[in-house]
């Protein structure tokens, strides 16, 4: 069993950062994939960035790309994801999500556990 808690969330203004954070519980975090999705209001949860259970193998999707860093510190149990450029169409709530294994899955169903999420707002 993993338990994930993100946090981070918040308010902000376009073109600001946040940075999320999500915690893990369970002595198997350095063997899991780990992803962020988020899921705006009135539309589907979509694939944020994921990252091997090494950091070695970073993807993103179109939208965020050259904005969001996904980043993990297995020593911490912990994975980020700093978003820069903030637009208003960031808006959503964000879950990051895991699944032991080895290859990143930019697909929901692919991952096994999921944390409560955490509220990204921006301001236009």
């Amino acid at each position: 069993q993993v338990q994930l808690v993100e946090s981070g969330g918040g308010l902000v203004q376009a073109g600001g950062s946040l940075r999320l954070s999500c915690a893990a519980s369970g002595r198997t975090f350095s063997s899991t994939v780990m992803g962020w999705f988020r899921q705006a209001p009135g539309k589907e949860r979509e694939f944020v960035a994921g990252i091997s259970r090494g950091g070695g193998t970073v993807i993103y999707a179109d939208s965020v790309k050259g904005r969001f860093i996904i980043s993990r510190d297995n020593a911490k149990n912990t994975v980020y994801l700093q978003m820069n450029s903030l637009k208003a169409e960031d808006t959503a709530d964000y879950y990051c999500a895991a699944r032991p294994g080895t290859v990143v899955n930019t697909l929901s169903s692919f991952y096994d556990y999921w944390g409560q999420g955490t509220q990204v707002t921006v301001s236009s």
